[in-house]
């Protein structure tokens, strides 16, 4: 394994992060990168990691 790159202005948080979960509304604390003004998260409710992709950003109130 190797590293490619450093991105710069990424940043690790922790976001507490509501989804609906069989028909209920639940939320956890969630490992996220805040990227480009985006907050994308790094792993699925059921704690599936998930790419680091603009594409899976999730909307900021």
């Amino acid at each position: 394994m190797r590293v490619l790159k450093i991105i710069e202005d990424a940043e690790l948080i922790i976001a507490d992060i509501e989804v609906d979960w069989n028909e209920q509304k639940q939320s956890s604390p969630t490992l996220c990168v805040r990227y480009k003004g985006k907050v994308i998260p790094l792993n699925t409710p059921d704690m599936r990691p998930i790419l680091m992709k603009e594409e899976n950003a999730i909307e900021t109130n």
